[in-house]
């Protein structure tokens, strides 16, 4: 049983109706779960590149590109009520091409609503734009933007698609995948596996707790350091024909596997776990550890 000294009255007052699958008239319900929706927009108009910064303490955010010249950012609330979602807060600044929204929750009736509401980002941005987003717990999906780009989440997978620029992504505890990406990456899981794949120029990609994959395709180049590692997990690279760098491996606990590569200028001791020389022509080095896991290197022709 509910009680008001955990609740509010006015919460207390929503949830029957909650409960009975009804609300009142002019509330959007989304799905099966009978939630309270309420949807606001944000429209700004930009001159040049945009650089737009999202946040949001709870809830999901997907940016698209678009053929408008503007910036688009709808919010979608979800809470169980009316009141509830009101508590959601959201605040937005501009300053020429500088953009900001910032999603927060208020204190309602001496308490904090943390999981009573959540506010999901639906954003639009032209194809050129500058791009940082948050959230504290939520999934982020990115696609088709250029940029310099920056993607958080405390708690949620994170996936980008048919982006270029130098792309950096982290989530505390969940998956990151990168597909059709042209540029300079850095990823880091806390916990989840990795999968990128497309034609890079620099790579950082770690995990605290899972499997790498790094699909290299025609065109990616060791114009920087690369660095992979996971603190537990295999790691798995395709590189293209023509790709050279300064290779390093080595793993705490597996065997290090060469497919179709060939090292040249071999240093060290010869081990099972570890290898290093020049692949190709060298390059900038290539950095690869696993505390626990195998470690494969392919070439992959005709990418």
């Amino acid at each position: 049983m509910l009680h008001s000294r955990l609740f509010p009255a006015s919460v207390l007052r929503v949830l029957p109706l909650v409960i009975a699958g009804w609300l009142p008239a002019g509330c959007i319900v989304s799905g099966a779960d009978g939630r309270y929706v309420e949807r606001e927009e944000k429209r700004f108009s930009v001159d040049g590149k945009p650089d737009l910064k999202l946040s949001t303490k709870d809830g999901s955010i997907e940016i698209r590109s678009w053929d408008g010249p503007d910036v688009l950012v709808v919010i979608e609330k979800h809470a169980i009520g009316k009141e509830t979602a009101a508590a959601i807060v959201v605040s937005s600044a501009q300053d020429g091409n500088h953009i900001s929204v910032d999603v927060k929750e208020r204190r309602l009736s001496g308490l904090f609503f943390g999981g009573l509401g959540t506010a999901k980002l639906i954003v639009s941005v032209p194809a050129a734009s500058d791009v940082q987003a948050t959230t504290g717990d939520g999934s982020i999906d990115f696609e088709g933007v250029r940029g310099t780009v920056s993607l958080r989440s405390g708690d949620g997978s994170i996936r980008a698609r048919n982006a270029s620029g130098t792309l950096n992504a982290r989530t505390g505890d969940g998956s990151i995948t990168f597909d059709g990406v042209k540029g300079a990456i850095d990823v880091n899981t806390g916990d989840g596996s990795v999968a990128v794949a497309g034609a890079f120029t620099a790579v950082r990609a770690r995990s605290g707790d899972g499997s790498i994959a790094i699909h290299a395709q025609a065109g990616s180049v060791t114009e920087a350091d690369w660095d992979v590692s996971s603190g537990d997990g295999s790691v798995t690279i395709e590189v293209p024909e023509d790709f050279g760098a300064e290779f390093d491996a080595h793993t705490g606990d597996g065997r290090v596997h060469l497919d179709g590569i060939t090292l040249s200028n071999v240093s060290g001791d010869i081990a099972p776990n570890r290898a290093n020389g020049r692949l190709g022509a060298g390059g900038h080095a290539m950095r690869v550890r696993t505390g626990d896991g195998s470690i494969s290197i392919k070439r992959v022709s005709g990418q």
